[in-house]
């Protein structure tokens, strides 16, 4: 019995006997909990002679019309259909699924390389941003469809955008496709616009789905902002436009707990524990060794609420967590804003002030309770449409921001400001 949330598609054959289907699945990978860089999955295959018609119904392709086939143009010099295979996302898992689950799939189907498409397997953290800019924004200024499955976290989507964004895009631009394969650690984009909801880590949507826009958040910095990488051992300056340094982002902004953990947990040895890495770096935030209560960060946030243009402050400069999202998930079961739907480009915030460590615990533990954490008094939750920080710390690592996993870190008294409603470059497949 195969389970429904691991097949694939259910086809005609052709040339095959009469009423014969092809039947691709997944199959869970045994073999997959003694070697942490194996495919979850595995692509598997199997020839029904007439199945139920509520399973062919249910697993025709295409879906609604949608086929992978029809999201590029073909024909050209080069495929425009880009496989980009993330090496160093999440707990090295790309690798795996491309030659275990990937692959044998497009084999299976005639997919052919150099024919069909492009594959390319990342050799350092910057092998996106270079494609991008080579390939992806070229070929879309010349109105070439073009589309991407990217075997990333979400960090391998900021790229692109923030690439795609900070290049010149003509009147012809057309719009890239991405089909995401979700396998970095947090995965917080696939989770909430439901691409998990299936076992194919993301190629059930690549063979069947349609496209959405992204929709894209812009954050703009002081002019001492810079990117920290290489586990904050070097940094780089920001994108500028019109003077102003900027940044885009389609998962989360914030400041405080959330960018501490993440920035603190961005490490090598950090990485191999998947997404645990987040708790084990809240817990050495919230309990500090030396027996001490978690920093209280301080600064001046204010927001513009929908249709209002004035800023109001939040609280009295002193914070603990303050997070604007586009996405309900942080991370599987972490409802993060649970309010929020699908690519719904609503940005909602989420803050709450300084407290115990357990105390602050106890509010993030509701999270994965279904999002319970936004009835607790203590928290504010609301749409926004823009947040400004205004930071008053001496020390840098009080002055580190995220965006989509990227960490920033802004000079004394300086200052990020968060708006919705940026344009999108990208569309998703769903």
């Amino acid at each position: 019995m195969i389970p429904a949330k691991n097949i694939l598609v259910c086809a005609p054959t052709q040339g095959g006997e009469e009423g014969d289907h092809h039947c691709l699945y997944v199959e869970e990978n045994q073999d997959a909990a003694q070697d942490s860089s194996a495919s979850p999955v595995l692509f598997r295959k199997v020839i029904l002679n007439n199945p139920p018609d509520s399973l062919i119904k249910e697993f025709i392709a295409p879906a609604s019309g949608a086929n992978w086939e029809t999201r590029q143009d073909r024909g050209g010099v080069q495929a425009n259909f880009h496989i980009i295979v993330s090496t160093g996302s999440g707990t090295g898992l790309a690798l795996g699924v491309w030659n275990q689950l990937v692959k044998p799939a497009l084999d299976y189907i005639k997919v052919q390389e150099s024919k069909d498409y492009v594959l390319h397997i990342t050799t350092s953290e910057n092998s996106i941003s270079d494609l991008t800019r080579d390939i992806l924004l070229p070929q879309a200024n010349l109105g070439i469809s073009q589309s991407v499955m990217l075997m990333s976290g979400d960090g391998g989507v900021v790229d692109i955008v923030n690439t795609l964004l900070s290049g010149q895009r003509g009147h012809k631009y057309k719009k890239p496709n991405i089909a995401l394969l979700p396998l970095g650690t947090g995965n917080a984009l696939a989770h909430s616009a439901g691409l998990t909801q299936d076992n194919s880590l993301g190629l059930r949507t690549w063979l069947r789905g349609g496209l959405k826009e992204l929709p894209l958040f812009c954050a703009k910095f002081s002019s001492g902002a810079r990117s920290l990488f290489d586990e904050a051992r070097q940094e780089r300056p920001l994108h500028v436009e019109n003077d102003v340094a900027v940044a885009y982002g389609s998962v989360v902004a914030s400041w405080g707990l959330h960018a501490g953990l993440v920035a603190d947990s961005d490490t090598t040895e950090f990485r191999k524990f998947g997404v645990e890495r987040f708790k084990m770096a809240a817990q050495q935030a919230l309990a500090p060794s030396d027996g001490s209560l978690p920093h209280v960060y301080k600064a001046k946030v204010s927001i513009q609420r929908p249709g209002d243009r004035s800023w109001h402050v939040l609280r009295n400069g002193e914070h603990a967590y303050v997070l604007a999202t586009l996405c309900n998930q942080l991370e599987k079961s972490f409802t993060i804003s649970p309010a929020s739907s699908a690519l719904d480009g609503k940005l909602r915030l989420v803050h709450f002030g300084p407290m115990s460590g357990d105390e602050a615990m106890s509010i993030m533990g509701k999270a994965y309770q279904g999002g319970l954490h936004v009835n607790d008094e203590r928290v504010g939750y609301e749409e926004i449409e823009a947040l400004r920080i205004e930071f008053q710390e001496e020390e840098g690592r009080w002055r580190r921001v995220c965006i989509d996993g990227k960490i920033i870190r802004v000079e004394k008294d300086g200052w990020v400001e968060v708006r919705s409603g940026q344009a999108g470059v990208v569309d998703l497949v769903v």
